[in-house]
């Protein structure tokens, strides 16, 4: 998209300006903690061990801007020296390893303190520093299912439905992380103490419940797969295929809402069922029969613009593409240092004193080792010998 708003890249001080954070993470929770931050001012500089890239391949660029990184074997008597040395001028490290893993690597809470007595030190991991479960491995879909929250997604008698965006990773994992740091670097201000953050994708999905729970207090039940105030049990709050296989998704909750509705489609014959259990089934066909009338995008001009909570489901180049984002500047167009431009998700917390910004493009693994290592003081005949003893 040529005509995409162009990201501000000027060098406007943010909220974290100041701050700066070393992060050992991998992957998407820790990456995406360290973009929010780096978005809002802090310098990120992202380690990681090239053997492990070379093993698996595994490196997500769209979380990567904002930031310097570089490949380091913390395994190396060098490469410890260089990271200790850059730990001195850090206020916040991220690690993803399981438990055990950082102590075994030397770069513990403990080890990384005695160099920098202020740290705040963030572990995220799939199932905390502590408890049972510590030691387990883990994807997205495990702790959505340990936490309780897959089985309540999908239809009813139908297996669970694996999200098609990591939940636990970004929500539980990096803006849970995200939160913790802010929160210790504004008790840090008061107390002039660091701490460690312990946070677990699983405890951060088993969070996600406080409507299920208050539901089950409720009604004496616990919620349903598919089949719940919030998930397809009643009319108003439920999804409807269009004409041209499109769908509508409504969420008319309050009654006021249902009320427009039903008038709307022309059924106000149900403004006074909402939520009548005998007849249920009878008006989600009424609306599922009444959608299937006209495509979506007549639906969307229909009903888009009135009071009733109803909207098409959008595919995602539809969202990327559509005005709404565009003007509040999610989309973005960032440049390169080549002249082109690269497409963008845009910074979602928006500052009017200190605003965030997209300052500069995705980084590859490991392109700004040789800046870092100079930053920090090191030569260049010390970069090669670095070099050709692998310690980058």
């Amino acid at each position: 998209m040529r005509d995409m708003t162009e990201t501000n890249t000027t060098n406007t001080p943010g909220a974290l300006s100041g701050i700066t954070v070393l992060d050992l993470s991998r992957l998407l929770p820790g990456p995406y903690c360290s973009m929010l931050l780096a978005d809002h001012g802090a310098r990120v500089i992202a380690i990681e061990d090239k053997k492990q890239y070379a093993a698996d391949g595994l490196f997500l660029p769209t979380v990567q801007r904002n930031k310097a990184h570089m490949s380091l074997d913390l395994k190396s008597d060098a490469g410890q020296e260089i990271f200790f040395r850059m730990v001195r001028e850090t206020d916040v490290m991220i690690e993803g390893f399981r438990p055990g893993v950082v102590r075994r690597l030397g770069v513990d809470y403990d080890s990384v303190r005695a160099v920098k007595p202020d740290i705040i030190y963030c572990s995220i991991t799939g199932y905390g520093q502590s408890g049972p479960a510590s030691d387990r491995v883990g994807h997205d879909v495990n702790y959505l299912g340990d936490a309780g929250v897959l089985d309540l997604i999908g239809r009813p008698g139908e297996p669970p439905v694996i999200p098609g965006v990591q939940i636990a990773d970004i929500a539980g994992g990096g803006l849970n992380a995200a939160i913790g740091i802010l929160l210790a670097l504004f008790a840090r201000q008061r107390s002039g103490q660091g701490q460690h953050i312990d946070i677990s994708m699983a405890d951060g999905m088993l969070a996600f419940l406080p409507v299920a729970q208050y539901w089950q207090a409720l009604t004496g039940q616990a919620p349903l797969r598919g089949d719940n105030m919030l998930s397809h049990r009643y009319a108003c709050y439920n999804t409807y295929e269009t004409a041209d296989g499109r769908y509508m998704a409504v969420g008319a909750l309050e009654n006021r809402f249902w009320r427009g509705l039903c008038a709307a489609l022309d059924l106000a014959q149900y403004a006074d069922l909402q939520y009548d259990e005998r007849r249920r089934e009878e008006i989600i066909a009424a609306f599922r029969a009444k959608f299937l009338q006209k495509p979506m995008a007549a639906w969307d001009e229909a009903l888009g613009q009135l009071e009733l909570c109803v909207s098409g489901v959008r595919t995602m180049d539809e969202a990327m593409a559509s005005p709404l984002f565009r003007q509040r500047e999610m989309v973005v167009a960032v440049p390169r240092p080549d002249g082109t431009t690269e497409n963008a998700l845009g910074v979602p917390v928006k500052l009017s004193q200190t605003p965030g910004s997209i300052r500069s493009p995705a980084v590859s693994f490991g392109e700004s080792t040789r800046r870092v290592l100079a930053e920090f003081g090191y030569t260049q005949d010390q970069i090669e010998t670095f070099t050709r003893q692998g310690v980058i």
